[in-house]
């Protein structure tokens, strides 16, 4: 912040107009504002911190109305108090122009009114090279000036604006009076509240820590019970150092102890996959097996059949051979029975006749009637018998082929069932084999299959507990780090502070030169002024220490 120009109207001692160059008496860097008591040195820094905030440090902003207390008892009754301040701060030049409330005459009749507090604030507009108008707002500006100089009026009328005479005894003063001196100008109980806000929160961390440590082990011994011996505690009692540590190795260890009996059970769940696909295979090949038993049974039955109709089969054979040596003499026996039932037929009929005919007739023609007769018997006879035979023939040789057919059908049968028969025990020892081998793998897998589900989910859940404890121990590792740095860097601010309070004296007396009158007090002669220390703290690495402890 740099002052160009003050103006004040009415203001404290000043009863008229007056105004202040800043700008020429900051030509040579350092000016002194000096007078006898009641000049109304005071008065000066008073109008700039009216100006800035709208109130004066001190018991002198207390009365009846600030109005009443800041207006000049020696101005005029038309004069109205006003106090108008040029400045630049954050590279912007403003203008402030602050009026309190003004009790005046009424412009008609008698007695008098209050005019209201007025606040102007403009800023100069480079391009156009005129001032513009900004607000008229008491709390616009206010915010407005507070956020540009970083301060509020208490610590500007502090830091700023030290109370008169005050710095003169802090530098005559030894260490414990500047101490307490420093304390009422600076206001450093707050920083004996931070430290004894830290020492809690450094007693409240330590239980915590305690009882994080006390929860931790109550999680190790758990996971120890559940682990067997895989994992070994560690001899730590709660709130001891390396706790967290010797706990979390014994938790790795007992980790990738879990990992290698996980990849033990995921080998030994491969395997039962394995086998129970073997088992499967192994059913199938029983299947088919029992497939085939039931084949064999069905041909031992139909063998057993054949057995059965062998008899009847040979005796089939027999009276074959036998029609077949009846084909021969068939026709002949045929026509023989035929023949004598035809001459039965005849002798009866030639004794009819012969007792029709007369005695002689049948005395000389019998003998040539009984040829005609037995010739005429044969012819009939054997044409006869001839077709009787021919049919049977043919009858005899169709069932001559069926029983070809039957023949050859119950060889095959035979042939195949033999053969069956000759490596039947063989084949039931190995299927037998196969057969327990495929019942005890499926016995198997059943049990397999209802300890795999649980497996699988534990295993699931042993995946994604490892995952979220990493990132849980990464985000407490990170949070611990972020912690520990901005503690760090709050602790470094603070000491950058109390050095340079324990220095403030040497900063203010750095530009000092004998006959130059002194800022603070206005003697011209210097006899033991403070100087800079080794590693004396200046106000820019103050600010850099508090941007880093805002930062972190």
């Amino acid at each position: 912040m740099r002052l160009h120009r003050l103006d004040i109207t009415a203001f404290g001692p000043f009863g008229a107009s007056h105004g202040v160059d800043f700008d020429a008496l900051s030509t040579a860097g350092l000016f002194l504002l000096h007078g006898p008591t009641g000049a109304g040195k005071t008065s000066v820094l008073d109008a700039v911190c009216y100006a800035l905030y709208g109130s004066v440090p001190g018991a002198r902003q207390s009365g009846s109305g600030q109005g009443s207390t800041l207006r000049s008892d020696h101005a005029a009754i038309g004069t109205r108090t006003e106090v108008r301040l040029e400045l630049t701060v954050a590279g912007r030049r403003l203008e402030i122009t602050r009026q309190p409330p003004w009790e005046r005459p009424k412009l008609r009749g008698k007695g008098t009114t209050v005019d209201k507090a007025q606040t102007w604030l403009r800023e100069y507009d480079v391009t156009a090279g005129a001032w513009k108008d900004l607000s008229r707002s008491h709390q616009e500006i206010g915010e407005e000036i507070t956020q540009l100089l970083g301060m509020s009026r208490e610590q500007f009328c502090q830091v700023v604006l030290l109370p008169q005479g005050d710095f003169a005894r802090f530098l005559r003063a030894d260490a414990e009076a500047r101490g307490k001196l420093l304390g009422r100008l600076f206001d450093t109980r707050r920083f004996a509240e931070v430290e004894k806000h830290l020492a809690e929160r450094r007693r409240t961390t330590e239980a915590r820590v305690r009882e994080g440590d006390a929860a931790l082990l109550a999680d190790a011994h758990r996971m120890q019970q559940a682990a067997g011996s895989a994992m070994e505690l560690p001899e730590l009692a709660p709130g001891e150092p390396g706790l967290a540590e010797a706990v979390l190795e014994a938790a790795a260890v007992a980790r990738g102890t879990a990992r290698e009996l996980l990849a033990v059970a995921e080998a030994r769940l491969t395997a039962t996959e394995s086998a129970q696909a073997r088992a499967e295979r192994d059913l199938a090949d029983t299947r088919e097996l029992d497939r085939l038993q039931r084949r064999f049974a069905e041909a031992q039955e139909r063998a057993a059949r054949l057995a059965e109709r062998a008899d009847a089969h040979r005796a089939a054979q027999h009276r074959m051979e036998r029609g077949r040596k009846a084909e021969a003499v068939a026709p002949a026996l045929e026509l023989r029975d035929a023949a004598e039932t035809e001459h039965r037929a005849a002798a009866t009929a030639e004794a009819r006749a012969r007792d029709r005919l007369p005695q002689a007739l049948a005395d000389a023609g019998a003998a040539g009637l009984a040829t005609a007769a037995r010739r005429a018997a044969e012819e009939l006879g054997g044409l006869e018998s001839a077709r009787r035979a021919e049919r049977r023939l043919t009858e005899l040789v169709e069932e001559r082929a069926a029983l070809d057919r039957q023949e050859r059908a119950d060889d095959d049968a035979r042939q195949e069932a033999e053969t069956w028969l000759a490596d039947w025990e063989t084949t039931r020892t190995a299927l037998q084999g196969r057969v327990d081998a495929a019942q005890e793998a499926a016995t198997r897998a059943e049990q397999l299959a209802v300890q795999r589900d649980p497996a699988q989910r534990r295993l699931d859940a042993a995946r994604q507990r490892d995952r979220l404890t990493d990132d849980v121990e990464e985000a407490r590792r990170q949070a611990l780090a972020s912690a520990e740095e901005a503690v760090e860097t709050r602790g470094h601010w603070l000491d950058l502070k109390e050095q340079r309070l324990h220095g403030i004296a040497a900063e203010l007396a750095a530009n000092l030169t004998d006959g130059t009158p002194c800022v603070v007090c206005g003697a011209t002669e210097h006899p033991a002024p403070a100087r800079k220390s080794a590693g004396h703290v200046d106000r820019d690495a103050e600010e850099r220490a508090l941007a880093a402890h805002q930062a972190a």
